[in-house]
């Protein structure tokens, strides 16, 4: 389970990583999307953000308990917050939080609209604030792993070490 901020480079990392180790990866807020039937900027803007934490918790635990095999699973980035998904990822899975310094989300964010939370201000402010907020949660994952700007294959290189210490 790869957890951490927006923009971090969970999806990008986890397809790379899935590939690599020959399993399936899954984009958690891909499976809210095709739950839901809405975009999460559109559960966002009609439901609010409780209603979709709680879509994302359901959502996690049922991609948890159908997991056969080994499979690449990206998180949101507030999935991770919720002491139950926590729980939950910390008992069937291997979470890995994916780390990245406050220039490199802003950098990466940019890239994507799709990003409600985003949408209420300045990004670097709230993106500096959710980190603030959320590093405490991040930290129970066992494996830590920076996400520099540069290649995916090095912080793939990391994310596969740190599962073979874990192990």
């Amino acid at each position: 389970m790869l957890v951490g901020m927006m923009g971090v480079g969970k999806s990008s990392v986890g397809k790379r990583l899935a590939g690599l180790l020959h399993c399936p990866f899954v984009d958690a807020d891909d499976e809210i999307e095709r739950s839901a039937q809405m975009t999460i900027p559109e559960i966002f803007a009609q439901y609010g953000e409780d209603y979709f934490r709680d879509g994302e918790r359901r959502v996690i635990a049922r991609l948890m308990s159908e997991a056969q095999g080994n499979r690449v699973i990206a998180t949101g980035g507030g999935a991770f917050c919720n002491a139950e998904t926590r729980a939950l990822i910390l008992e069937k899975g291997i979470a890995v939080w994916l780390d990245s310094d406050i220039d490199t989300l802003v950098d990466r964010t940019a890239r994507k609209s799709n990003r409600p939370l985003l949408r209420t201000g300045d990004p670097r402010e709230i993106l500096t604030r959710l980190r603030d907020e959320r590093a405490h949660h991040y930290a129970h994952a066992p494996i830590h792993v920076v996400s520099a700007n540069g290649p995916h294959a090095h912080t793939i290189t990391k994310v596969l070490q740190g599962i073979s210490q874990w192990l």
